[in-house]
């Protein structure tokens, strides 16, 4: 494995599953559709960010570090599953929560993920509305260390080129399962934000030398700084792993006008996806990420972007919690 040399600390059940998606498929269509279940991690309800946890907490343990410290939006799944991480390593874990979101669902900052954050012991550090984020996460890390703590620092969305590696295992996973089962993938799908996990398959598929193109729907309505996020992250990774070929520029493809009016304001394309897939497949989405994510899937699916002949992975990258926190928009108008 390309990743081997790189500590890691098993946190995440793997691997996950690759399901096929029949009732989808024949609704649509279009191409054969599975799912990569990375929903089905399984610390503290699963999801993506377990992957990148398993290198970012080997490297917090190597450092010595007593406390992690992560940021993120108050619905944030990345800051849930590091105080999952943290939790079972033992550690402090302070977590700083923008007001990312103008969202008045009076569910939004009690319920959901942030519930979760509380219930696993993490310090909770919402900041004010207007507050400049970095600068905030940044003196919290300076506090800690004043008060004798040894924290170790975690990026939103555990993207940096270290937990981007937990996407690299992935790209291979996946294209063993893929071998294992005759199937030829042409495209994975997913929802890109903070770009640690598009950058990690962008450079584990280049490893691999695949011809599976990693397609990025952009969920924060800034595609261009997205696609910027993840090329840097993707470079340093590639670096990292000393890849004999140099990697492309045009490997990485961000897909937009998908994510609305901004990050985390839902969309009426994303609850008829979620309530789609939900009552064709059983599949349950959540609204920030995987609902856009799909609701692209679908919408490129019908203008006949993919040939019936080809097959579409799409990452299941989880956040199930935060459909609790927009309980009022998905039971308004509930009919499809």
């Amino acid at each position: 494995m390309a990743c081997s040399k790189f500590p890691r600390i098993p946190l995440a059940h793997l691997p996950t599953p690759l399901e096929y998606l029949p009732r989808l498929s024949e609704h649509l269509g279009g191409p054969r559709i599975l799912v990569k279940r990375d929903d089905c991690t399984g610390l503290a309800t699963g999801g993506n960010k377990t992957r990148k946890l398993e290198y970012l907490m080997a490297e917090a343990e190597a450092q010595g570090a007593d406390t992690i410290l992560t940021i993120g939006g108050v619905q944030s799944n990345h800051v849930r599953q590091t105080a999952a991480a943290a939790a079972r390593a033992g550690l402090s874990c302070h977590l700083v929560l923008a007001r990312a979101v103008p969202w008045d669902d009076p569910a939004y900052e009690v319920s959901g993920n942030v519930q979760l954050d509380h219930l696993l012991g993490a310090q909770v550090h919402v900041l004010p509305e207007g507050t400049d984020r970095e600068a905030a996460f940044h003196r919290m890390a300076r506090v800690l260390r004043t008060n004798g703590r040894k924290p170790y620092v975690i990026p939103s969305g555990g993207s940096n080129a270290m937990g981007a590696m937990g996407y690299v295992t992935c790209a291979e996973e996946l294209a063993a399962q893929a071998r294992d089962a005759g199937e030829k993938i042409d495209y994975l799908i997913h929802a890109t934000g903070s770009g640690g996990t598009q950058a990690g398959l962008v450079a584990g598929f280049h490893q691999l030398n695949s011809e599976t193109q990693v397609l990025g729907v952009d969920i924060t309505a800034a595609a261009d700084d997205i696609a910027a996020k993840v090329w840097a992250i993707a470079r340093e990774t590639s670096d990292q792993l000393q890849s004999e070929n140099a990697l492309r520029k045009t490997s990485v493809q961000v897909v937009e006008g998908y994510a609305g009016a901004a990050y985390g304001l839902p969309t009426e394309q994303m609850r008829a996806a979620v309530r789609q897939v939900a009552r064709l497949e059983g599949l349950i989405l959540d609204p920030v990420y995987t609902g856009k994510a799909m609701a692209g899937l679908i919408d490129m699916v019908r203008q006949g972007r993919f040939s019936p002949e080809q097959t579409i992975v799409f990452l299941h990258t989880g956040g199930m919690p935060g459909l609790f926190a927009y309980n009022e928009f998905f039971q308004a108008d509930d009919a499809i």
